[in-house]
């Protein structure tokens, strides 16, 4: 197994709408997922679990793979 992550496996994920408004769940989604500030970008890995929390979030952000 080798120290560098493979590109196909990650997430670029950056915060393009505002979570005034949004739900606490959704305000506390986007602190997880390290997303504190507009346009901010974050790499996550690509899995189920981190999938779902993206859905929960899905109208705020911007996914590239």
């Amino acid at each position: 197994m080798g120290s560098a992550m493979s590109e196909a496996s990650m997430l670029k994920v950056t915060l393009v709408r505002s979570a005034i408004g949004g739900t606490q769940r959704q305000r506390q989604t986007l602190r997880a997922l390290g997303l504190t500030r507009l346009r901010k970008t974050v790499i996550v890995r690509d899995n189920e679990p981190m999938r779902g929390r993206l859905r929960t979030v899905g109208h705020l952000i911007e996914v590239q793979s």
